[in-house]
């Protein structure tokens, strides 16, 4: 039995494109989704469990090496290899997912990342309700066609080009299929820890998203749009809530603070902006997470305790390290 993550075959168009749409399913029908996001309702277990256990990551950008340790660090091989011999009891950790595609990694020029959201895909399909895939600015681009460039490459063009050439004839029904997972990816998700609050003081909700509005749209932003499916005008460029949710960048305290009032949570785990060290902590109550550079982390959360942005992020651990 080899890797959860080698299950699919990535030339095989069938293959790829029932992966995706699987995923899609399992993202927009899991018995956690609620609007255009996701609640875990962490309950009296044990802490230390894989259920009340969070491995929290920033943007990953095609990092396959990156992706393998976190798949491995929540649980799910063991969890997968168990299932494969007929133990359907044992479960992983949560795992948070975002900012999968348009890596540095190219190939003659092109961006092969259509991998690694089959990858998520497949494993949104076997562990919906630990398995947390979140829409991020660079599938939104890709989705919507909104050209998004690095390190002078066209990331969109790179990336339906890699489709092109590997899937020749079939490559607009791959297309389709990963317009179809992204489309249904969640803005968020909430760890909702009010079982915990007299027990341990008030914990407070975890909320891990890409990013937050910018600070300019803050005081405009529709945050009812947490609370229902997304429309195909929360995808458009720049107007679009889901856009403006997913570029944010710049945030002080006084953001968080006021993004914290509008949802009620107690700590945001957020990507998109560049920490050096793998992470850092804009405000007392927000981490900033990066794992796909060198010194990209995760961190390892007990969802039954609470914990400061400053404790999660020495906690962290450095993917390199294995």
């Amino acid at each position: 039995m080899g890797s959860i993550l080698e299950l699919v075959n990535m030339r095989d168009a069938g293959a790829v494109e029932a992966a995706l749409v699987e995923g899609a399913r399992a993202c927009l029908g899991v018995s956690i989704r609620r609007g255009s996001c996701e609640v875990v309702e962490v309950r009296s277990i044990d802490a230390g469990t894989p259920a009340a256990t969070l491995i929290a990551t920033g943007d990953l950008h095609d990092n396959p090496l990156h992706m393998a340790r976190l798949v491995r660090a929540a649980g799910i091989e063991d969890a997968f290899a168990a299932r494969s011999a007929g133990d359907d009891g044992r479960e992983p950790a949560h795992l948070t997912l975002h900012e999968l595609i348009h890596g540095d990694r190219l190939m003659n020029g092109l961006d092969y990342s259509y991998r690694v959201l089959v990858r998520a895909a497949t494993l949104k399909s076997m562990f919906p309700d630990r398995v947390h895939v979140l829409l991020a600015n660079h599938e939104l681009a890709q989705l919507t066609g909104a050209q998004v460039a690095k390190a002078g490459v066209r990331c969109n063009e790179a990336f339906d080009e890699a489709i092109d050439v590997t899937f020749g004839g079939n490559a607009e029904r791959v297309r389709l299929a990963v317009h179809a997972f992204i489309r249904a990816l969640p803005l968020g998700v909430r760890f909702d820890r009010s079982a915990f609050a007299k027990d341990q003081g008030d914990a407070g909700d975890i909320f891990c998203a890409h990013s937050l509005p910018a600070p300019t749209n803050l005081q405009s932003f529709d945050w009812e749009v947490l609370e229902r499916e997304l429309t195909d005008d929360d995808l458009k460029p720049r107007t679009g809530a889901a856009h403006q949710m997913t570029w944010g960048r710049g945030h002080a305290t006084e953001h968080f603070d006021h993004a914290h009032e509008r949802l009620g949570t107690g700590l945001f785990l957020l990507g998109h902006e560049l920490a050096e060290e793998g992470w850092h902590a804009p405000s007392p109550s927000a981490v900033i997470l990066n794992s796909d550079h060198e010194r990209g982390v995760y961190a390892r959360i007990d969802l039954t305790q609470p914990e400061a942005a400053q404790e999660i992020g020495w906690g962290c651990v450095r993917l390199a390290d294995g």
